[in-house]
C-alpha cells in the first residue's frame, strides 16, 4: 500500500475514510453536553440521570470492546465497521423522533455498543496497514475523533437555535455525518485487499501475550481510564460548570467549542511531534503537570483566566488521548497483540471512565455546587502522573 514510505492516492483515500469514521466516534455522546441544562429541564430529570447519558455509552465502549476480535473474524473488517456505522447512524436518527429520556438512554447504549467495537478494530487495522507510519495515522484518527467532538460542541447549540429550539432535531442531525462516513467507507475500502491482509494475519500463526496477565498492560489500562474520564467529564460538565459561574448557555458552549478546537488541533500536532520526540514518559509527565495547573486555574478563575485554563486543559487532553491509543500499540509485538492489547485497554479504560461523570452528577445533586467536581478533576490529573511514574519504573 505504501512504497518507499510514500503515500499513494489509494492510501490517502483510505486515511480519509478512517478520518470520517473517527468523526462519528464522539458526537452521540458529546452532543449531550452543550444542551445539558436544556435537556434536564425539558425531560424533568436530575443531574445524576443526565450524567448517565454520558456514562452509559462510555461504559458500553468498555463492555463491548472485546467483541472486536470475534466480530472482525466473522464479518471481516470492512463489513463489520460498515454495520457499526449504520448502528450509529440509526441511533442518532432515532433521537429526532421524540423527546424521551428512555429513548436517549436506548440510543446512547446502541451508539456506545458500536463505538466500542470500532475502536480496537480500527486500531488493529491501522497497525497492520501502516506499520511504518502508524503513529501519524493514529494521530489522524485521534484528530478525527477530536474534530467530531469539536463539531458536536460547536454546532449542536446552533442546530438547537436554528430549528426553533428543538433539541430532538439538533441531536438527530448527527445521523447525517454517520451516513456520509458509511458511504465513504464502503466506496474506498477494498474488500479484497482487506481479506488478503486478514488471511496473511491468520496464516502467520502469531503467538500473542495475554494482556490480562501482564502488569504493564494493566497500568496502561488504568492510565487510559483516567484520561478518558477527564475527557468525557469535561465534555459533559464544562458547560453547566461555566453556567454556574454566571455564563449564558451561548457563552458557556462557546468556551466548550474553544476547548474542543484546541483538542482537535493537538490531536494531530502532538502525534506528529512525537515522531521526532518519542519519549512517551516525558510527554505524560509534562502534560500531567500542565493539567494540574489548568484545573487549578479553572476552579478559581474568572474572565480571561478561565480562557487560559480551558486552553491549557485542551492542550493536555489533546495529548493524553493519542498517547493512550499508542501505548498498547507500542507494546504489541504483532497484529494479534495489537488487537488484544488495544481491546483490553479500551475495554477496561472506558468502563472505568463511565464512573466519573456519574459521580460528578451525584455530588452536584447533593451539594448544589461544583466544589467536588474540581477536586475530582485535580485528583484524576495527580493519578495520571502516578501511573506515568509506574510506567517509567516498569
Amino acid at each position: 500500500m505504501m512504497k518507499n514510505n510514500r503515500w499513494t492516492t489509494t492510501t490517502v483515500f483510505v486515511v480519509v475514510s478512517i478520518f470520517f469514521v473517527a468523526l462519528n466516534m464522539r458526537p452521540a455522546v458529546t452532543a449531550i453536553g452543550p444542551l445539558f441544562n436544556v435537556l434536564m429541564e425539558s425531560l424533568h430529570v436530575s443531574n445524576l440521570q443526565m450524567s448517565l447519558l454520558t456514562s452509559i455509552p462510555v461504559f458500553c465502549m468498555g463492555l463491548f470492546a472485546p467483541m472486536a476480535v470475534p466480530l472482525q473474524k466473522r464479518l471481516g473488517t470492512k463489513s463489520a465497521i460498515a454495520l457499526l456505522l449504520a448502528i450509529i447512524m440509526v441511533a442518532n436518527g432515532l433521537r429526532s423522533l421524540k423527546a424521551s429520556y428512555i429513548l436517549l438512554v436506548a440510543t446512547s447504549f446502541a451508539a456506545g455498543f458500536a463505538i466500542a467495537i470500532i475502536g480496537p478494530m480500527l486500531n488493529a487495522f491501522i497497525k497492520e496497514k501502516f506499520p511504518k507510519r502508524f503513529t501519524t495515522v493514529v494521530g489522524i484518527y485521534s484528530f478525527g475523533i477530536g474534530t467530531g467532538a469539536t463539531l458536536s460542541a460547536a454546532l449542536t447549540v446552533s442546530f438547537y437555535n436554528g430549528f426553533q429550539q428543538n433539541w430532538t432535531i439538533a441531536l438527530g442531525s448527527w445521523a447525517l455525518l454517520a451516513a456520509l462516513a458509511l458511504l465513504l467507507w464502503l466506496l474506498v475500502i477494498d474488500n479484497k485487499e482487506v481479506k488478503l491482509v486478514e488471511q496473511r494475519t491468520e496464516q502467520s500463526k502469531e503467538v500473542a501475550r495475554n494482556p490480562w496477565r501482564n502488569a504493564r498492560a494493566w497500568t496502561i489500562l488504568v492510565y487510559f481510564g483516567l484520561q478518558t474520564s477527564l475527557f468525557f467529564s469535561m465534555m459533559s460538565w464544562l458547560t453547566p460548570m461555566l453556567q454556574d459561574k454566571g455564563m449564558s448557555l451561548v457563552a458557556a458552549s462557546t468556551m466548550l467549542t474553544f476547548l474542543s478546537i484546541v483538542q482537535m488541533i493537538g490531536n494531530i500536532v502532538v502525534p506528529i511531534l512525537m515522531e521526532k520526540w518519542s519519549n512517551r514518559i516525558r510527554w505524560l509527565l509534562s502534560l500531567g503537570i500542565l493539567g494540574v495547573i489548568g484545573f487549578a486555574l479553572l476552579s478559581v478563575g474568572t474572565g480571561v483566566v478561565l480562557w487560559i485554563a480551558v486552553l491549557v486543559i485542551g492542550v493536555v487532553l489533546s495529548g493524553l488521548f493519542p498517547i493512550g491509543l499508542l501505548l498498547p500499540l507500542d507494546e504489541a509485538r504483532n497484529h494479534a497483540e495489537a488487537n488484544s492489547w488495544s481491546s483490553m485497554v479500551l475495554s477496561g479504560g472506558f468502563m472505568m471512565s463511565a464512573v466519573i461523570p456519574t459521580l460528578i452528577g451525584y455530588c452536584y445533586d447533593i451539594t448544589g455546587n461544583h466544589a467536588y467536581t474540581y477536586a475530582i478533576f485535580l485528583a484524576l490529573m495527580i493519578a495520571i502522573i502516578g501511573t506515568t511514574l509506574v510506567l517509567k519504573k516498569s
